[in-house]
């Protein structure tokens, strides 16, 4: 299966040979900005579940990114994708306000993504 690419040749989705999709949320969710930038995430889906969600180079400090990557990004790991059912939601992470809404929105522009385009 082909990627699917945006105009500027960005790769939005992949589809790796073990059947996993990838969303890449660089191009999709530019305009969703944490503490102090974009924070672009890679949302691996396999069988309509979250395997895992892996954070891209942000201009937020490692330390937020951290919090966010130990204290959330797991607790998407095995969640069910189903249409017309938003995901459940996931907290965020205490000191890490801004970049965990940020990533949160760049999952659910994946989600979408991966739903209209797989």
């Amino acid at each position: 299966m082909a990627a699917f690419v945006t105009a500027d040749a960005q790769e939005v989705m992949r589809k790796e040979k073990d059947g996993t999709y990838v969303v890449n949320t660089t191009t999709l969710a530019k305009d969703v900005e944490g503490y102090a930038g974009s924070t672009p995430v890679e949302v691996y889906i396999k069988k309509n579940k979250i395997v895992k969600v892996v954070p891209l180079k942000t201009m937020d400090g490692p330390k937020y990114v951290a919090k966010v990557k130990k204290g959330m990004l797991p607790k998407y790991e095995g969640m069910k994708i189903e249409k017309k059912k938003p995901l459940p939601q996931v907290d965020g992470v205490t000191g890490a306000t801004f970049t965990s809404d940020a990533v949160k929105e760049n999952i659910n522009r994946a989600i979408e993504y991966y739903q209209k385009h797989k």
